[in-house]
Order: C-alpha cells, then sequence, then structure tokens
C-alpha cells in the first residue's frame, strides 16, 4: 500500500466562517483557499471541546474529554497515550510537531518523534504528584487573566507573543523540512520514508493585536454580527470570565470593529505562514499533489456574535471549525454537509496510510465521506466541557445539557440558524427531545 506523507496544518481559535473557502468575501486566505480548491471541505465539523487543551488532547486521542480523561484546561493525556502520533511512529513514519500541542503532563512527545519551537511546559501540578502528592491538581490563577472587556478595550495594532512564537515555528519547520527532503550539507536526507508533518501556530488567538498594516486594512472592512442579544441563559448568556459585552453598553461599535480587524488580521497572518510552509516544501522538490494535508483548528471564536467572545460555548461560532482534507491522488474536490469531528482525523489518517487503528477509539473513518458516500454514516456528533456540559448534534438539530442546573436547550439550525430560539419546549420536538435525553445518558451526563 502506498504511505503518503501527510501534512497537518492547524491554528488556534479560528471562526469557521472567517475564511475564504467558507465564502467570507472579506478576509484573504488565498493558501488555505487554494488548498480547499483541491479538498473535500467539511462545513459541519466540530471540536469535542470548545476550550484548547481537551480539544487537542481529543483529536491526539481519537476519543471525547470523558474517555480520554481530559475535560478541562489543566488535564492531559496519560504518559505514552496511544495517539495517532505515536501509532505512525510505531509503524514506519518520520513524525514531527512543529509548535503548538499543549501538552501540560510529563510526556511533552506523547508520540511524536520530533517536536520542533514547540509549546513544551509541564505544570507544576505533576511534579507535585510525582512527589506523592496526590491531591495536587491543576489550578489557573483566574486574577492573572484579563477579562474580555479588557481584551476589546487594549485591541489594535502591534507585534504580540503569539505573532513572535509562529514565526519561530514556522523557521523551525523550514530548517527540518530542509534537512529532511535536501540536507544539502551531510547529504543523508530521508525523503524515501513516509513523514506525518505537523505545524501548529497560536494565531489568530486573542490578544486582538495585528501588524499595523493588516489591521488597517481590516478596520473599515468587518462588520459586527447582527444577531448580538444575550442568551438569557446563565451559562450562555456570559462570556467565559465576565458579563455580555453589548454594544453601546459595555464596548462600543468601534472597540468592536478594532477587535474584529485585528482578529481577521491575524487570519491573513495564519495564511500567509501556511502559505511559506507550503513553499519551503515545493521549494525541497515535493510534490503537494502527492500528500494528504488536512486544515483545521482547535475551536472557534465567538467574536462578538451574541455579545459573547473568546469559547467555551456551544454557539456555532465557538464550536464549530474549518476543516478540509485535501488528497487529489484519491479524492476529487467537494464539500460535505455531514456533522464530522476533530476526533475522526485519527481513524481517517490510519485507514488512509495503513497504520493500524487501537481498539477503544471513538473515531470514525472518513472515508466514505471522503468518497461521495455518506448513506451509511450516523450523521451526529457530540462535543463536552469541564464534565458537566455537553452538546449533541443530530442533522440539523443541536441539542445542550447544563450539569450545573440540569438545563436543556435545543436549536433547530434549518429554522434559526443564528441560535436564538430554544425549540426544546415547542410542540412537535417531544420526540427528538425523548431521543437526545437517552443519547445523553448513554453518554454518561
Amino acid at each position: 500500500m502506498e504511505r503518503p506523507n501527510v501534512l497537518i496544518l492547524m491554528s488556534d481559535e479560528h471562526r469557521y466562517d472567517v475564511c475564504g473557502f467558507a465564502r467570507n468575501t472579506v478576509v484573504r486566505t488565498p493558501n488555505l483557499d487554494r488548498l480547499a480548491e483541491g479538498a473535500v471541505i467539511f462545513d459541519n465539523a466540530y471540536t469535542p471541546s470548545p476550550v484548547c487543551i481537551p480539544a487537542r488532547q481529543c483529536m491526539a486521542a481519537g476519543q471525547y474529554p470523558r474517555t480520554c480523561g481530559v475535560e478541562s484546561f489543566g488535564e492531559d493525556l496519560e504518559p505514552n497515550y496511544r495517539t495517532f502520533a505515536r501509532i505512525f511512529s510505531e509503524h514506519g513514519y518520520q513524525t514531527a510537531a512543529c509548535g503548538k500541542l499543549h501538552h501540560l503532563g510529563l510526556d511533552q512527545m506523547q508520540g511524536w518523534r520530533y517536536r520542533i519551537a514547540g509549546d513544551t511546559e509541564v505544570a507544576v501540578s505533576y511534579y507535585r504528584k510525582q512527589s506523592g502528592d496526590g491531591e495536587a491538581v491543576y489550578q489557573f490563577d483566574s486574577r492573572l487573566k484579563w477579562d474580555d472587556k479588557k481584551e476589546i478595550l487594549r485591541a489594535g495594532p502591534g507585534d504580540p507573543v503569539h505573532a513572535r512564537e509562529d514565526r519561530l515555528t514556522v523557521e523551525g519547520c523550514r530548517n527540518f523540512i530542509h534537512g529532511y527532503f535536501v540536507d544539502s550539507f551531510y547529504d543523508r536526507p530521508k525523503r524515501e520514508e513516509p513523514l506525518m508533518l505537523y505545524v501548529g501556530l497560536r494565531n489568530p488567538h486573542y490578544p486582538y493585536i495585528a501588524s499595523q498594516e493588516l489591521f488597517d486594512y481590516y478596520l473599515n472592512r468587518v462588520e459586527p454580527y447582527t444577531n448580538t442579544a444575550p442568551s438569557a441563559h446563565p451559562f450562555l448568556g456570559r462570556c467565559s470570565n465576565c458579563p455580555p459585552l453589548v454594544i453601546g453598553g459595555e464596548v462600543t461599535m468601534r472597540e468592536v470593529k478594532r477587535a474584529m480587524a485585528a482578529y481577521y488580521a491575524n487570519v491573513e497572518t495564519v495564511d500567509t505562514q501556511f502559505g511559506r510552509i507550503l513553499h519551503y516544501l515545493e521549494e525541497a522538490g515535493e510534490n503537494l499533489d502527492d500528500w494528504i494535508i488536512l486544515y483545521t483548528s482547535d475551536h472557534g471564536e465567538m467574536l462578538g456574535e451574541h455579545s459573547i467572545w473568546e469559547k467555551q460555548r456551544f454557539y456555532e461560532g465557538s464550536v464549530r471549525v474549518p476543516f478540509f482534507i485535501r488528497y487529489p491522488r484519491r479524492f476529487a474536490p467537494g464539500r460535505c454537509r455531514k456533522n464530522v469531528n476533530l476526533i475522526d482525523i485519527y481513524a481517517t489518517l490510519c485507514e488512509l496510510c495503513g497504520s493500524p487503528a487501537p481498539e477503544g477509539l471513538e473515531s470514525r473513518s472518513l472515508t466514505g465521506l471522503l468518497e461521495g458516500r455518506g448513506e451509511d454514516w450516523l450523521d451526529e456528533t457530540i462535543s463536552q466541557w469541564g464534565g458537566r456540559n455537553l452538546m449533541i448534534k443530530n442533522g440539523n438539530l443541536k441539542y445542550h445539557y447544563y450539569g450545573d442546573d440540569g438545563s436543556e436547550l435545543l436549536f433547530d439550525l434549518e429554522k434559526d440558524p443564528e441560535e436564538n430560539r430554544d425549540f426544546g419546549r415547542e410542540p412537535g420536538y417531544e420526540e427528538q427531545m425523548a431521543y437526545f435525553r437517552r443519547r445523553r445518558e448513554e453518554i454518561g451526563f
């Protein structure tokens, strides 16, 4: 079986509709758009958790948060977990991760053979556990984090730390590509061995600060979302660390547009940096049509919709992600409307590359959907957060459950795509609500 090279491009907090291939006419993403033209685009792709660390570890594990044990921000996979990187490393692939993986535990490699310009940091709680402190848990001092209102007020031009770190990631990746495929000094390239190359950038994650030139370009082009009314629900109706930021109340229209301009600018910056990675591969003599290339993000960004910023919510802006897979040697370009999840990447890559998928995965191979066959696909996916909040999306219906108060909501995205109306207690949805409650119990909530 042919064992193709694999390129995984991943950003942080990229909202599903802020890219050209999602038909956004303001943002400029020519490199991702070029890839997407030859790819299968999954229009309904969801994160397993709308928070950075759980989303990334679930994707690596091919399992949902409750199964892999990473349900909140301060947790990580157990050492030597059966990640897809480990499976590929064990079965003939060279595996290299450049940039953000967001591990906090003692196993910073988690199966990757190379880590380049990565965010390698072990939380002190893991060392305390090693010393015998069984009560040690990761604790984040919320006083150290500015609230979302301050993030909006300080939005503007500049050079944030994420941009600087991403530049190191891209340069480190360039050096790796040259050494792997060219190595003109020692003349020992490894190009005959299959490679899985991951590039994880930190942008467009806030702070909402971007280069002056791009900030200026977008400032008078972005337009705030029109559905800004906050929800009455106690969780959905507030930002992660402050009340909702209503235009004309807590923030002004100009302040919101400045934050949006910086965000759009950072999306374009990410696209430019991924373009450089593609150029370095082609410069090294690689034909990208021979590669499996996928792009996604760990979660979205509310970006002021419903007067909410950041993530954690099961609104589309937070929980839905951009996602495509390009492999023109095998799959014709197109769009898929089925509900899929980032955890499905694991089983898909195993099937396409001939690596054995371990038992216990909740990941489903997308190969049938890539081939245009969706008859047998269960059009359902889930997302979890904090061990107590659950989303189940089946077809156009999206069910929420909040464990703190036992509240439920149901959105019908066909009738109300802006998610302003709770259909959970309306006539005609009794059967659907009963189904979702059964599924919730099966999942363990």
